[in-house]
């Protein structure tokens, strides 16, 4: 950066300091900030002298992501040409007594976790930050994987490794996030019960640490590193590349949704299903809960896969209560596949199950649409405005021994009439995830991914409010306080340090050795409200 240039940054970021709030108030959803960028921080964003983009112009944009809740504005982004550049920004912040860094991704964090109020946002999805190599394995004895990039999006991984005949064997439902950005937090979907969920499935990171450190890590490298980055929710270092392993992908999916009336049949269909043998089970299971109405978002008729069906709602017994379940499954195969076989296979697989007979949906989808599926969601919810209104969304893993009393108290209970969104109600099993990994999750066997994913109407006069659904989130914690149903948070939001060391429990002295040891500035990922530069 030139003298020049220096003198201008200095000049533009002094005049701000005054502007305590930032002027970040754009819409009734968002939570203006407040407080004042020093002298010697403006100093220290002059002294960022690597040769890539910085811009002061731009922060209201990386202000902002799909919660649409929180609004702390950066002093400056940085548009990473290397991780050099990354190196040189977490250097300067370490250098200073306030500034942080927050990685960003495709900027779909709920609660502003990859936001820095007057600190530095790096965007990660910028042009240099990306690339995909893939590596096909050399037979039974080496493992396919592709080096990858923080910066891709999941969505790029899978039309680059398909190209190659390969696939990535764990997924999240919506593809367009970035493979740094779900390996921070976890990552799951439909196939974690069988792989784990996204970092059980890497084989090697790169990373910057808080001390502005460049480490290769893997389980035979720095692994306390590796095992505390993933899931790590940026607190000990930036990923910048990561390794994925790979598998031959299927060409196609047979996607079906199958209806219940009863908890309990539900329940016990799933935990069966995804403890089957591979070639016994289903490739993709997971579960929605949906308003026993014939309401087009929030009952029934939500749950058709393609504009052909119809559900024979007579089929319903009128003695049933305020909500019904959806068990979603996917059988994958290749175009070579014998249909008659086939067919038999997923007959035979279905024959157990307890769902009401007559009341299913099935398709036949290319198995890249099937992963896609969410895409088509995206594109509705965008042309109505609900796409950039706020998503105050709750995830919660719940253990088995506490779903069915969740179910009665809050699924049946306040949220029976349905949400303005999808709830996810599916198991995983606990075995899939590495105990060394920073990730919380409960005690036992199994436990249940739990996803309010609700959508507020863009006008902010509509019934569902921002400020009565937060309320109805808190009462749902409240509920599970009260009533000791035990859960943990997933892509947790808490406010205090008790809460976060609940919330880690066990792990939370491993938390405070690797924050001292990697980020002992606290200068990484302060979105996330877990530590604070003091």
């Amino acid at each position: 950066m030139g003298s020049a240039m220096r003198i201008l940054v200095l000049m533009i970021l002094t005049l701000n300091m005054d502007r305590t709030t930032c002027n970040c108030k754009e819409n009734d959803y968002t939570i203006p900030c407040s407080s004042a960028l020093s002298e010697e921080d403006c100093q220290s964003l002059v002294g960022l002298g690597f040769n890539n983009s910085i811009s002061i112009h731009e922060t209201a944009r990386v202000a902002r992501d799909f919660g649409g809740m929180y609004h702390h504005r950066p002093a400056a982004i940085v548009y990473p040409a290397s991780v050099d550049d990354i190196i040189s920004v977490v250097r300067t912040a370490a250098m200073s007594d306030h500034l942080t860094v927050a990685a960003r991704g495709n900027g779909h964090s709920i609660n502003g976790q990859a936001q820095a109020l007057h600190g530095i946002v790096v965007d990660m999805v910028s042009a240099s930050m990306k690339g995909i190599q893939i590596f096909h394995g050399m037979g039974e004895e080496t493992q396919a994987y592709a080096d990858v990039y923080a910066g891709e999006l999941w969505v790029d991984v899978l039309k680059a490794t398909l190209r190659e005949g390969l696939t990535p064997r764990s997924w999240t439902d919506y593809l367009f996030l970035s493979v740094g950005g779900t390996l921070s937090n976890g990552g799951v979907s439909g196939q974690a019960f069988r792989f784990g969920p996204q970092i059980s499935n890497v084989l090697q990171l790169e990373v910057v640490t808080g001390v502005g450190e460049a480490i290769t890590c893997s389980a035979e490298q720095q692994e306390d590193l590796f095992y505390g980055v993933l899931g790590g929710l940026g607190q000990f270092g930036i990923i910048t590349k990561a390794r994925v392993v790979l598998q031959r992908a299927p060409h196609m999916a047979r996607w079906m949704r199958l209806l219940y009336t009863d908890f309990k049949r539900f329940s016990r269909d799933q935990e069966i299903l995804i403890s089957l043998p591979d070639d016994k089970s289903f490739d993709y299971i997971e579960g929605f809960v949906v308003a026993n109405s014939n309401d087009s978002t929030k009952g029934w008729p939500s749950l058709s896969l393609s504009t052909d069906t119809s559900l024979n709602s007579s089929l319903i017994s009128p003695n049933s209560g305020p909500v019904l379940y959806c068990l979603e499954v996917a059988l994958y195969y290749q175009n070579t596949t014998d249909f008659t076989a086939l067919n038999k296979k997923i007959e035979n697989m279905l024959a157990s199950l307890s769902y009401i007979r007559g009341l299913n949906y099935e398709i036949d989808i290319s198995y890249f649409d099937f992963l896609n599926r969410v895409y088509g969601e995206e594109m509705s919810a965008r042309a109505t405005g609900m796409w950039d209104a706020p998503h105050p969304w709750l995830n919660l893993f719940i253990p088995k021994s506490h779903i069915s009393r969740f179910d009665s108290k809050v699924l049946k209970g306040i949220l029976k009439h349905g949400i303005g969104g999808p709830i996810l109600l599916y198991p995983l099993n606990r075995n899939k995830w590495d105990p060394r990994m920073c990730t919380a999750v409960p005690d036992e066997d199994i436990f249940y991914v739990v996803g309010l994913l609700r959508f507020i109407q863009p006008n902010p006069g509509a019934p569902n409010s921002l400020d009565s659904v937060l309320a109805e989130n808190e009462e749902i914690l409240g509920i599970c306080e009260r009533d000791g149903i035990e859960m943990k948070q997933y892509l947790p939001h808490y406010k205090t340090k008790g809460e976060w060391r609940r919330h880690f429990g066990k792990k939370w002295d491993q938390i405070l050795d690797m924050k001292r040891r990697f980020d002992p500035r606290a200068i990484l990922a302060p979105g996330q409200r877990i530590f604070s530069r003091s």
